[in-house]
């Protein structure tokens, strides 16, 4: 790494603020003394943190974007990349007692920022530039969401839908869409092809919103190939990396997972196809997940980078979507999807349970989502329409009071994902009171 900068500091009072390149990427600011969230195993540095990157303990390092506050009088420093949708290099802070040396592995702008109220305040004075920089247009208000996964998960039925879509009238509650998530399909990748949980998917879509009178979503991994996928068998072609070995995407669903090379005119083809025909049953909500797939290096047909495959990608579903429809992007490199999504979960999964089960905070836990959301506070509004993830409020989940709070200050996206039937009297007023309110247009004044 080159260097940047050499910043003075106030040793017991100095903070270091770390940008981890995805949504779930831990990302908080941190006292000199302590030391970073860094991944517990190579499943989760594939899946939730940088790809390639490995950032060492003894150190802070933040993923094309880093800030110091001094802790005195003096301005915070933001370092961060010029184009994150072009190029994201990583910057790397070094205590030398009193002096923190900044360097980065590419170009980073060096800005110091008077202006007060911290790092949060700085971040979102930086932001208001980098998004006109970008020429991002001001977020849609965003609709109200009830997601199927966080009660369901990958078992969810064609009869949990209908039976919750029935819940929702008979409570009168203000939900915009229903989305269908993880577990309609038959594999990783083939998307068109449903498990026997489902009979078809049009008929569910007409239950939604000619009976319902209600909004369809659904959720997909569009660059993500399971390695027991019909699309995995038949075209190895179409995986980034081609004849050399597939890339590696991670492993999840109990199974390798592989990332699909949109450069591969066919491939793209297929993404095309699959979002066209999704479009036409009458959905207009989709969110994409696991999308830091297809920012991954390998051979790709053409003279194009990851980063360029991804913007490419996104722009091929945006296209075959249409531009009314509302796309929710999840998994994602954050600068690199600057422009391209009306709403960015800016943090890991919640969960029914608190604390991460591996202790590593980019696994679904609600203190993680707490901490890295608040985090990204300063991106709602600026960049797109924050999701904080989907409010828990059934008695089974852990400190859902905290939780629910949370959602309350930081979710711009509001959605539940309770089984509607299992909420109690506090949990069905507090999932009407937040579905009903309108989040704040920004979270830090700047």
């Amino acid at each position: 790494m080159d260097p940047v900068a050499e910043v003075a500091v106030e040793p017991a009072r100095a903070r270091v603020y770390e940008h981890g390149w995805q949504s779930w990427s831990p990302t908080t600011s941190y006292r000199l003394g302590q030391h970073p969230h860094r991944p517990r195993s190579d499943r989760n540095h594939t899946l939730a943190y940088r790809p390639g990157v490995t950032a060492p303990d003894d150190a802070f390092q933040g993923e094309g974007l880093l800030a110091i506050d001094p802790g005195d009088t003096g301005p915070v420093h933001v370092f961060a990349a010029a184009d994150g949708r072009a190029e994201v290099p990583s910057v790397r802070v070094v205590a030398a007692g009193a002096v923190l040396r900044v360097a980065a592995d590419g170009p980073v702008d060096h800005l110091t920022d008077h202006g007060g109220g911290g790092i949060d305040a700085a971040l979102a004075r930086w932001a208001d530039t980098y998004a006109v920089r970008a020429e991002v247009a001001p977020p849609r208000p965003a609709p109200t969401l009830w997601c199927s996964w966080y009660h369901y998960f990958t078992a969810v039925t064609e009869t949990d839908m209908v039976e919750n879509l029935a819940a929702m009238d008979a409570l009168d509650l203000p939900i915009d869409v229903v989305q269908l998530d993880d577990g309609y399909q038959r594999e990783i990748g083939d998307w068109l092809s449903l498990s026997d949980r489902f009979g078809s998917l049009a008929d569910l879509v007409g239950r939604i919103t000619q009976q319902h009178g209600r909004r369809a979503g659904i959720w997909v991994a569009p660059f993500l190939v399971g390695s027991r996928s019909r699309l995995a068998a038949d075209h190895p072609d179409w995986l980034v990396g081609g004849g050399d070995g597939p890339a590696d995407a991670g492993h999840n669903w109990h199974q390798d997972l592989f990332a699909l090379d949109v450069t591969h005119p066919a491939a793209a083809a297929y993404l095309t196809e699959v979002f066209t025909t999704l479009a036409r049953l009458g959905i207009d909500l989709f969110k994409i997940d696991f999308v830091f797939a297809g920012a991954l290096d390998g051979h790709r047909h053409g003279d194009i980078d990851g980063l360029g495959a991804y913007r490419m990608g996104v722009e091929l579903i945006r296209s075959a979507i249409g531009s009314e429809a509302y796309l929710l992007g999840c998994g994602a490199p954050i600068l690199p999807s600057v422009g391209l999504f009306d709403a960015m979960r800016i943090s890991p999964d919640a969960s029914p349970h608190y604390e991460p089960d591996d202790g590593d905070p980019s696994q679904p836990s609600a203190r993680a989502a707490e901490f890295t959301g608040k985090a990204r506070a300063f991106q709602h509004g600026r960049f797109w329409t924050n999701d904080s993830d989907c409010l828990l409020a059934r008695p089974a989940v852990q400190r859902r009071q905290e939780w629910a709070a949370h959602v309350e200050r930081y979710g711009g996206l509001r959605a539940s994902s309770d089984r509607l039937a299992d909420l109690d009297g506090w949990g069905l007023e507090t999932t009407r009171r937040l579905l009903s309110e309108p989040p704040p247009r920004a979270f830090v004044d700047a």
